[in-house]
């Protein structure tokens, strides 16, 4: 039996191409999770662990869907292995029936794990020349220092905490998290 496994990063990301890709291939039965790939907990691929069977095949779009450490990917495919399941990746060419597909995909698994590295490298010397440059990353801050002070003034006259952060502009989480609970400002 075919068994597909696919994976997308986040909840706004749409799973629709890699399951028509995994029922084009065969696949009676797909698992899918929105879960990042350096997760280890992933619900939809423990499923598809549980439900493969001796002879069967574990069928994804691609390597990097499985996971990005190559690690985990080498342990992933040590335990199918030991169960006695394949592994096929469709657009990487890999099926594991063989010695040629277990080969490749160690070179494969080692490559996604490379391609992984080189991101985090750039990003990392990206956010070191920002800060080189004195540029702050992220949101621009909704409490300012007038926000503040006019928020404390309002709670220590006895405004409810709402009406507060209604007032001031800002969400009641980000006033509770300038102004905690209990605090009162002189």
């Amino acid at each position: 039996m075919l068994i597909g496994y696919a994976r997308v990063s986040t909840s706004d990301q749409d799973l629709t191409m890699q399951l028509d890709a995994l029922k084009a291939a065969g696949c009676e039965k797909v698992f899918t999770d929105k879960a990042s790939g350096t997760k280890l907990d992933r619900a939809g691929l423990a499923e598809a662990l549980g439900f493969g069977r001796e002879g069967d095949s574990l069928v994804v779009w691609k390597l990097d869907r499985l996971g990005r450490s190559m690690k985990g990917l080498v342990d992933l495919a040590a335990t199918l292995e030991g169960r006695k399941v394949d592994l096929r990746s469709l657009t990487d060419g890999i099926d594991t029936k063989g010695a040629a597909g277990r080969f490749f995909f160690n070179v494969m698994a080692a490559l996604a794990v490379m391609e992984r590295e080189l991101i985090l490298e750039r990003t990392m010397a990206g956010l070191a020349a920002a800060r080189r440059a004195s540029k702050v990353g992220g949101s621009k801050r909704s409490m300012t220092p007038t926000k503040l002070d006019a928020a404390r003034k309002l709670l220590n006259a006895g405004q409810p905490r709402k009406e507060v952060a209604s007032a001031v502009g800002v969400s009641v989480a980000t006033l509770y998290r300038h102004c905690p609970a209990g605090e009162r400002e002189a």
